[in-house]
């Protein structure tokens, strides 16, 4: 994404880090062998697991087994859209293997921010790194020439830097990357045996947090080249062998989409007859003769070809997830408030798009981060009452043996949610602990505005807010700014920089915010079975 700081600062900023240090790229294999895919697979898999959280302290921490290598006194850095690029290059330098990415692209059709385009993206430029470039060097030029306009591109094109992948198990991976058109990547780190997709993804503010592929991860046109993407095949070729062994000079070529064996379209078109790009809605998933929706499918094909539902340990693990959530944006509003933005005054307008912009909103605001966590709370929602439908319609997939399913999801979903528990500091110091139910209760009284103090960041009501400083300007923009906080679908083209009165007036967001009280449904439905 656009970047606060040029590109020359960036470099400025490594050479200390370089003193010392052997930071030099050294291609010593022209082309990644399948042992290489597994070996960055584990790479990925033991970030993932290791529960770190922040790219440096990932790449620091024991879980990298080439971190004694790297300087002392580098910061690793990176966001959402850098994180792929990131650590597929580390692998790559610290392997001694050829890389190789897109440096520029442009929109396909006219667009007002090239990273939302609505027809996608065509590369315009790549660069090798090749034997001889300086390590750190090419890590800050990745942060300013990657960003999510780099994966927005049709999956049928050659050239780019990643493929779309057959939905098979094999083919989805740990390092395959995912990308959302919302302007969201991440990598997967795991697969569970239930075809469960665990990832890892980065934030402008540098942390690193984990979740599980979902609803939050939408589909797009073909165009906007949205899902499941894996690294293009490569090879170095007419490069010189070097006394000390590195390949030295030559260009590194890509593989065509016909031939790399697991390529496939199906993500993006469905299971029958391929229709056309504007017709991509209409194409079905069927797996075993039955028809199924998307994001059931990719589980299946991912969980041995079935689809199975426990639904007390998927509500449990929900519900745990979200308390994750919840913890990692305590931390974004806690690097907020570490730079003092809650400090300064309001601005006169809002950015031209609050989800998609740059500099200190894009670093330490969170309505993307708070969209995404709402639509997880509604999930849970929406699931339990799937799952209510299925076992009533005796269905095979749900494997549950008891008699009471709303009651024993009840259960569960309170037991997880009394596990959980957000702590913040308020403006006077006082520490604040909220449990799982006050965090959803509050869920869209939470500021996304960086500009409001801590109190209203976490949605503060009654004495809880009399600490807060806000005056009484910032105070009608959290009133004003209500109707934005209820929506919870991203919208990246529509103009957001609304002044304070046309807020008032009722421009953009929605009226209302949608029901995420899972527990509330369930003991409905509990009620109505007793009657």
């Amino acid at each position: 994404m656009p970047r606060a700081w040029g590109l020359a600062l960036l470099l400025l900023l490594a050479c200390p880090a370089v003193a010392g240090a052997d930071t030099m790229v050294r291609i010593r294999q022209p082309v990644w062998t399948p042992a290489d895919e597994r070996g960055y697979g584990e790479f990925i898999a033991a970030i993932g697991q290791s529960g770190c959280r922040t790219v440096d302290s990932c790449l620091r921490g024991t879980a990298n087994p080439f971190r004694a290598s790297d300087p002392a006194g580098f910061t690793f850095r990176s966001d959402c859209a850098d994180l792929p690029y990131v650590l597929r290059f580390y692998y790559a330098w610290k392997r001694g293997l050829p890389f190789s990415y897109v440096s520029d692209v442009s929109p396909r059709l006219r667009s007002r921010d090239i990273r939302y385009s609505p027809a996608g993206n065509v590369v315009e430029a790549r660069r090798d790194v090749l034997t001889g470039d300086d390590a750190l060097a090419m890590l800050a030029r990745l942060r300013d020439q990657v960003s999510s306009a780099t994966y927005r591109i049709h999956p049928a094109a050659d050239g780019d830097d990643l493929y779309s992948p057959a939905i098979a198990a094999g083919a989805i991976r740990p390092g395959t990357v995912i990308y959302d058109p919302n302007g969201h990547l991440a990598v997967i780190w795991k697969i569970e045996a239930d075809g469960r997709i665990r990832y890892i993804d980065a934030h402008p503010d540098n942390s690193l947090t984990r979740g599980t592929y979902d609803l939050r991860f939408v589909r797009s046109s073909p165009g906007m080249g949205a899902g499941f993407k894996n690294w293009r095949p490569s090879r170095l070729t007419g490069a010189e062998r070097a006394a000390d062994g590195a390949l030295v000079g030559g260009r590194v070529l890509l593989a065509a989409n016909s031939q790399i064996s697991d390529f496939a379209l199906t993500q993006y078109f469905g299971t029958g007859v391929v229709p056309q790009d504007r017709d991509w809605r209409g194409g079905g998933f069927e797996l075993n003769g039955a028809a199924m929706d998307y994001y059931d499918y990719v589980r299946a094909r991912l969980g041995g070809g079935r689809l199975r539902f426990d639904p007390l340990r998927e509500v449990a693990d929900m519900v745990a997830s979200n308390c994750a959530d919840l913890g990692y944006r305590a931390d974004a509003v806690a690097v907020s408030l570490a730079a003092g933005i809650q400090n300064r005054p309001a601005p006169e307008r809002l950015p031209p798009n609050i989800y998609g912009t740059e500099g200190d909103w894009e670093t330490f605001s969170t309505p993307s981060r708070d969209a995404r966590l709402k639509t997880a709370f509604k999930e849970v929602r929406d699931t339990v009452q799937r799952f209510l439908e299925l076992w009533r319609a005796r269905d095979q997939r749900l494997v549950y043996a008891g008699s009471d399913l709303a009651g024993d999801m009840r259960r569960i979903h309170a037991q997880a949610a009394q596990a959980c528990s957000i702590a913040y500091v308020r403006s006077d110091g006082a520490k604040m602990v909220l449990t799982y139910e006050e965090a959803r209760l509050r869920l869209f009284r939470m500021s996304f505005d960086p500009h409001h103090c801590v109190e209203r960041r976490w949605g503060a009501s009654g004495p809880e807010l009399a600490s807060c400083r806000d005056g009484t300007l910032k105070r009608r923009w959290y009133d004003a700014q209500q109707r934005l906080r209820n929506q919870i679908d991203r919208s990246y083209e529509a103009r957001m920089d609304f002044s304070l009165s046309e807020l008032e007036a009722g421009r953009g967001g929605v009226t209302a915010a949608p029901d995420t009280d899972a527990s509330a449904f369930l003991a409905g439905q509990q009620q109505r079975a007793a009657n």
